[in-house]
């Protein structure tokens, strides 16, 4: 039975009943998930560019022998409408922030601004509809530009990244700008997202169609807060009697195989964060025009910001192949499909490890129960062989134009040294460029 109708019907509602204080729970992410299920963590506060004030966490192993040894720090990055508490909904043996802390990374998570686990703002109050002018844009190039730095500056080491959903398209436009990427290590990608055009959820085509996003703009709505009051009231009616909750979910981002139904009203104590109507446009504005760029403010206003009647675009064949890219998505997905994926690698310059589970759907790569098996072993798998290839290429070598082997065979056999490079030991070179390629 199709509820899109109804859904969308609701969901206006939402939108236009949104506006509201951002409710601060009591106590930090910290102690409301992660130190609960045993986990040592830590609240960290950083500032963005343009004055937002953004939390992190920091989660190490449970295991004493473990958290001796502070692993490689990994980011996670959190989706629309969502937070840093989206990492650890299920149990500690389900939930990727977790895995990883057990597994011995340095685990951050990221908060973009106006969720419920940041901090506002240095001079704006959250009433203030200029709190709320910011999109994806701002978010990539501000608030993950930051929280990269800052993890990078404490820890002294380049890191990995996780993101999931709009994470994704933060990070894939973050890693165009070189001063941002060069902090990176390698990302690990779920439910990728750089083009909009081809989703395949009527609930979300409709609202679309019916430029839901603009008449809210027009109305003066900026902030997006379905924990208000009328919006907790609303949801409550969405989910009690009139529509199952996972079925109007699965409307939106279609049929997901493998989440734990039972633990939806768990989920909803956290979720939805806040987010702005300009997000929301921002993200319409993909759909309608099959584009990857910044915000459309149309073409005067593009004129004076951007000095361009349209909007730059964000170039991924800009992201250096040096990056290592992983990639999981599934058949299922009605927001990330699997046109607009194709559409995504064929633009990069790099090959990434993909991923494919023709099952699983938007929700099922953070909150199924078989994740562990179907998505994270295989993601630590790969950020273990990145750091594994980076170890091994720093200790055994530096920076040369390779010699034919032929040559150093020669050279070798013959007892002379090296011409050029005097200054590099014998085994090395011959670890390097004889013995190194056959290991690979």
């Amino acid at each position: 039975m199709d509820h899109s109708g109804l859904l969308a019907a609701l969901i206006i509602m939402l939108f236009v009943f949104s506006v509201g204080a951002v409710p601060q729970l009591g106590g930090g992410l910290c102690a409301h998930l992660i130190q609960s299920a045993g986990f040592p963590c830590t609240e960290h506060r950083t500032k963005t560019e343009d004055g937002y004030l953004l939390g992190l966490q920091r989660v190490s192993s449970r295991s004493t022998i473990v958290r001796g040894e502070m692993g490689l720090p990994v980011l996670l990055i959190h989706g629309l409408f969502m937070a840093g508490d989206a990492w650890f909904m299920n149990s500690a043996s389900q939930s990727l922030g977790f895995i990883l802390a057990d597994q011995g990374f340095d685990v951050w998570v990221g908060n973009v601004r106006g969720t419920r686990w940041s901090h506002g703002h240095v001079s704006l109050s959250v009433k203030n509809k200029e709190f709320w002018d910011w999109s994806w844009q701002e978010l990539a190039l501000y608030d993950l530009a930051e929280m990269i730095r800052y993890v990078n500056t404490i820890t002294k080491e380049k890191l990995f990244v996780v993101g999931h959903s709009q994470g994704t398209i933060m990070s894939l436009a973050a890693f165009t700008k070189p001063d941002i990427v060069e902090m990176v290590k390698a990302a690990a990608l779920l439910c990728p997202i750089t083009y909009l055009d081809h989703i395949t959820t009527g609930f979300v085509l409709r609202l679309v169609k019916m430029r839901v996003d603009e008449i809210i703009l027009a109305l003066g709505f900026h902030q997006l807060n379905f924990k208000s009051n009328i919006g907790t009231q609303i949801m409550d009616m969405m989910c009690d009697g009139h529509i199952h909750c996972d079925i109007w979910l699965s409307a939106i981002t279609g049929k997901n195989c493998c989440f734990n139904d039972s633990r939806i009203d768990f989920y909803l104590e956290y979720e939805p964060h806040p987010s702005s109507s300009k997000n929301l446009h921002h993200l319409f504005q993909m759909i309608r025009k099959g584009s990857f760029a910044m915000y459309d403010y149309g073409m005067w206003r593009n004129l004076m910001r951007y000095s361009q009647p349209k909007p730059p675009v964000f170039d991924i064949s800009q992201i250096p192949t040096s990056l290592s890219l992983w990639m999981g998505y599934g058949g299922n997905d009605g927001l990330a499909d699997v046109i607009d994926v194709q559409h995504t690698l064929k633009e990069l310059k790099s090959k990434p490890d993909l991923l494919y589970i023709e099952e699983y759907g938007h929700i099922d790569f953070l909150l199924s129960i078989k994740a562990k098996a179907d998505v994270y072993d295989g993601m630590i798998r790969f950020f273990n062989s990145v750091q594994k290839v980076l170890t091994v290429s720093g200790m055994y070598g530096v920076c040369i134009k390779p010699l034919p082997i032929l040559v150093l065979v020669v050279y070798k056999c013959a007892g002379l040294s090296v011409p050029s490079i005097p200054s590099i030991p014998r085994q090395r070179l011959l670890f390097k460029y004889i013995m190194f390629p056959y290991i690979l």
